[in-house]
């Protein structure tokens, strides 16, 4: 199986499913100094102990190059998940974002096709839906009014797979993630952020008055979606389906500071700021769909999985 974006946090999570049990697996990533490059060179390294495993080192738009470097892999199936993440970094580096997000994904859908492999999983985010949907969000929403960069070339990447699928016979399947965290999460995202701000007693920035909602999801939980994702594309030929991943539950940044402060047992400080652009105000993944024909089953709701990653968090700083 070909997992782009391996190294990085849900990849590497899913690369080590998968060599747990027994699948192959070609890893491409980049290494891309959006954060610490040795970050994912560390998870790559783990990775590289079981003899399943192979790396290979590229950039996504490199269509020429990958189809090189992969064609006698034997690739069975694809899990696109790399990418250039981030809402508020979009606002600064549209460009970037476009050239990422949207050309690297179409190279991607091109290897596919070249390579005739069928069974395609994109991932996508919860952030398409932007900030008119009705909550809880469901898959039939027109997503027509993403509200940053980042949301609309996940859009456009989810109706290029459309298109490929329609045009070249792709099994495709788009996973819409709502927020993932736990351990190895990216150092920039909230929860990893503000547990490192208020471990060392630094004030953490605390947009708007608390009331925002995201539906936190535990990777380990979103590892079981893409497995039951990649199970239900292989058995399919020509489709395009759209699930959610989510934990189904939605959490207020004022409770989020509250499990971390409990769990990190330190009196947050907060550096109270306006509202940022292009942060909806509430994430909230109806999952029927993803239950009843991935078997998806989240299992680790927000009071749990907190201490499970301050756990990771500590033990990673010894």
């Amino acid at each position: 199986m070909l997992v782009t974006g391996g190294a990085g946090f849900i990849g590497g999570h899913l690369c080590q499913r998968l060599l747990d049990r027994g699948d192959d697996v070609v890893c491409v990533d980049s290494f891309d100094p959006f954060y610490d490059p040795a970050i994912k060179r560390g998870t790559a390294a783990s990775l590289a102990r079981s003899p399943r495993f192979r790396l290979v080192e590229g950039d996504i738009r490199d269509a020429a190059g990958l189809e090189r470097a992969l064609a006698r892999e034997g690739i069975e199936a694809i899990v696109h998940l790399a990418a250039r993440a981030g809402v508020r970094p979009s606002i600064e580096d549209p460009v970037l974002y476009t050239q990422v997000n949207v050309e690297g994904t179409v190279a991607i859908l091109e290897l596919a096709r070249r390579l005739e492999v069928k069974p395609f999983v994109f991932g996508s985010s919860s952030s398409v839906y932007g900030d008119t949907s009705g909550v809880p969000f469901r898959e039939d929403e027109r997503a027509a009014a993403p509200i940053s960069p980042y949301a609309a070339t996940k859009r456009a990447g989810e109706l290029l797979c459309h298109a490929y699928a329609h045009l070249h016979g792709l099994a495709v399947v788009c996973l819409r993630f709502f927020t993932v965290y736990g351990p190895r999460q990216r150092p920039d995202l909230a929860i990893h952020k503000f547990a490192r701000l208020m471990a060392a007693g630094e004030p953490i920035p605390f947009y708007g008055d608390g009331s925002t909602g995201r539906d936190y999801t535990y990777v380990d939980d979103i590892v079981q979606g893409i497995e039951g994702a990649v199970a239900y594309a292989a058995a399919r030929s020509a489709s395009f389906e759209v699930f959610n991943l989510g934990e189904s539950e939605t959490v207020t940044l004022a409770r989020l500071v509250e499990l971390l402060s409990a769990a990190l047992r330190v009196e947050p400080v907060l550096d109270r700021l306006p509202a940022q652009p292009g942060d909806v105000e509430q994430t909230y993944a109806d999952i029927t769909r993803a239950r009843a024909i991935l078997g998806y089953a989240p299992g680790v709701r927000i009071e749990e999985g907190i201490p499970r990653f301050v756990e990771w968090f500590r033990a990673s700083r010894t």
